[in-house]
C-alpha cells in the first residue's frame, strides 16, 4: 500500500495534479507563450536617437552628394579607394535593373546618376578606363567606386584588390 501511494504521488508530480499527461504539456505551452510574448515586446522598435535641444545629430557622410550641375562633363571629380565586384554577383540584377556582367565596363557609385560615364584612373600606375555607372555602392566605408572585374583588370586593380583612384565624369545623360 505504501509502495502504491509513492508511485501514485510520483506520477501526479510528473503529470500534474490530474494524472493526465496532457496537463503538463498545456502548462508548458502557457509558459512558452508568455516567454515568447515577452521576447516580442522586448524586441519592439524604439527610436535609436533622441534629439537634445541645441545639438544636431552628425550626418553619416561629410561630403554632399553631387547635384546634376556638378556632374557636367569635366566639372566633377573625386579621389579615393576603389574595389571590384566579386564573382558571386555575376548575373544578379543591379540597382538600375541591368544584370551584372563582369566582362562589361560598368561600376557602382553611391550618388552619380545611372548611365553616367566616368573615367577611372589608377593613381599607382596611371592606367585608366571608362565605365558606365549602373549600380549603387560600394557598401564598404572609405571606398568611392566598385568596378566590374574587367574594368578593374584593365587598370591593374585585380592583383591588389583595392587601390587609390581618381574618377572624372566624361559623359552624363
Amino acid at each position: 500500500m505504501v509502495k502504491h501511494s509513492i508511485n501514485q504521488s510520483l506520477i501526479s508530480t510528473i503529470h500534474g495534479r490530474s494524472g493526465n499527461p496532457g496537463f503538463c504539456f498545456r502548462g508548458a505551452r502557457r509558459v512558452v507563450a508568455v516567454v515568447s510574448t515577452g521576447l516580442l515586446i522586448g524586441c519592439a522598435t524604439v527610436p535609436r536617437y533622441t534629439r537634445t535641444p541645441g545639438r544636431e545629430i552628425p550626418s553619416v557622410s561629410t561630403k554632399s552628394p553631387p547635384t546634376h550641375r556638378d556632374i557636367r562633363i569635366g566639372h566633377y571629380s573625386e579621389t579615393g579607394m576603389a574595389s571590384y565586384y566579386a564573382g558571386k554577383f555575376q548575373g544578379r540584377k543591379t540597382a538600375s535593373g541591368e544584370r551584372y556582367d563582369g566582362r562589361k565596363m560598368t561600376a557602382a557609385h553611391r550618388t552619380l546618376p545611372f548611365n553616367t560615364y566616368v573615367k577611372v584612373t589608377n593613381d599607382s600606375n596611371d592606367k585608366s578606363v571608362i565605365v558606365k555607372i549602373n549600380d549603387r555602392g560600394p557598401h564598404i566605408k572609405n571606398r568611392i567606386i566598385d568596378l566590374s572585374y574587367d574594368a578593374a583588370k584593365t587598370i591593374g586593380l585585380v592583383s591588389m584588390g583595392t587601390g587609390r583612384v581618381r574618377i572624372e565624369v566624361v559623359k552624363s545623360e
